[in-house]
């Protein structure tokens, strides 16, 4: 997901290149690359949610080790979203994602050849931070490159391609794990051969920013909510918190609880949870893409109880369709709460405000996925993973409550909020 949504597209491509030199890629076709950079960067960053089982049955880690190398990620992707979110700006969209896209690869090698949970966590974070870098450049490049006779497709891009790119990544390394030899090595492998490959892609495209300078200063960790934002900053927190937090506890431990509900399942169809939740958010994203940004919040924090209660219930009877369905309806709820929360925050931001209003979210949304996902880490080793279930759900059941009470009561009062 990236914080170059709010970025207003550049009229102009820099860039003349050199006679001797190829011919840049053609606007379509950068736009398409830069969709693929970030799918392929979102797919890498669930693979190894299939894999957590292999290496806890592999290393003996416990639950809590395994949301720490979840949680290492997604708190340096959040380091690296407020600090270099904005550095394409100033050096230029192609060598910041060129070596991004590097760093991203170099980072798969890392994984590949990790021995122990030590190794993994520093590979994850260097993933982390690659990942923030790279989302924030090749975002703000879609929005560049975006065709001028089809307005919003950058937008629904930058939308959409994270959650197809999870769903892809946790589909893939499945397969991966049920199929092929050494999926630990071989999912890794293939990725950073992408990585590679993107880079040398991003080569050939236009520059479309101009090197310009404040490098140094765009550096600087800012989180800033416009004025003209913050009411629905505030009315949106609940249900951002309880969805992402939902989403952090399936991407940790919903293999781990699949195989509670169903001792016999294979490690390859336990993965298929954190699928079954980007599938029903990329698919939710699409479906209200039209409809009022306050009643698609609200729906969606409203279907996160029952996506909730469902998940709770699922140890207790034993059931997978009730798990599975618990975890799509969960996925749907997502979506249409981050959609409808960014519809309700950006359009009242001026332009130069928005970027920094989408970094609050994101710092919000990060947050909210991975502290939550430590606790319930503690929580298992301590009381069980059933215990840990009751808790979460129970906890992320108050907060979405909460999240329709303070829509619903606000949203008349400003404008804001419709």
């Amino acid at each position: 997901m990236s914080l170059a949504a709010a970025r207003p597209s550049c009229p102009h491509l820099h860039s003349r290149p050199h006679p001797r030199a190829r011919r840049p890629l053609g606007r379509g076709a950068a736009f398409a690359l830069h969709a693929s950079v970030l799918v392929g960067l979102l797919a890498a960053s669930s693979a190894p949610t299939p894999l957590y089982a292999l290496y806890q049955a592999e290393w003996q880690l416990s639950a809590l080790t395994v949301t720490v190398v979840f949680s290492a990620y997604a708190l340096a992707l959040l380091m690296a979203l407020l600090t270099a979110g904005r550095l394409s700006d100033h050096l230029g969209r192609r060598p910041v994602l060129a070596g991004a896209l590097l760093a991203e690869a170099a980072s798969m090698a890392a994984l590949a050849t990790a021995q122990g949970s030590a190794a993994l966590i520093a590979a994850r974070v260097l993933q982390g931070l690659a990942t923030g870098v790279a989302t924030g450049a090749a975002g703000a490049a879609l929005l560049d490159f975006e065709d001028p006779g089809h307005p919003g497709r950058a937008a629904l891009a930058n939308s959409l391609t994270p959650v197809s790119g999870m769903a892809a990544g946790v589909l893939a390394a499945t397969g991966l794990v049920r199929w092929f030899p050494a999926p630990t090595h071989t999912v890794y492998v293939l990725l950073l051969l992408l990585f590679v490959g993107q880079a040398a892609a991003v080569a050939r495209t236009a520059e479309t920013a101009g090197p310009r300078p404040g490098a140094w200063r765009s550096l600087r960790p800012r989180v800033v909510v416009a004025a003209a934002s913050r009411r629905a900053f505030l009315v949106t927190a609940p249900g951002v918190i309880a969805a992402w937090a939902l989403g952090g506890f399936y991407s940790s431990l919903g293999p781990s609880l699949a195989r509670l509900v169903s001792p016999q399942l294979s490690r390859s169809t336990a993965g298929l949870v954190f699928f079954a939740l980007t599938a029903g958010a990329a698919v939710a994203i699409v479906a209200v893409r039209a409809l009022p940004a306050r009643a698609v919040s609200v729906a969606g924090a409203a279907a996160l109880v029952p996506a909730a209660l469902l998940t709770l219930s699922a140890p207790y009877l034993h059931s997978l369709s009730a798990l599975f369905t618990g975890t799509v309806l969960a996925g749907a709820a997502f979506g249409a709460v981050a959609q409808g929360a960014l519809r309700l925050l950006l359009p009242p931001a001026a332009p130069g405000e928005r970027a920094g209003t989408l970094t609050a979210y994101y710092v919000l949304s990060y947050l909210a996925m991975s502290v939550p996902a430590v606790i319930a880490g503690l929580l298992t080793n301590h009381y069980g993973l059933r215990t840990a279930v009751s808790l979460y759900t129970g906890t992320a059941v108050l907060l979405a409550l909460t999240a329709v009470a303070t829509l619903l009561t606000a949203g008349t009062r400003s404008p804001a909020t419709r």
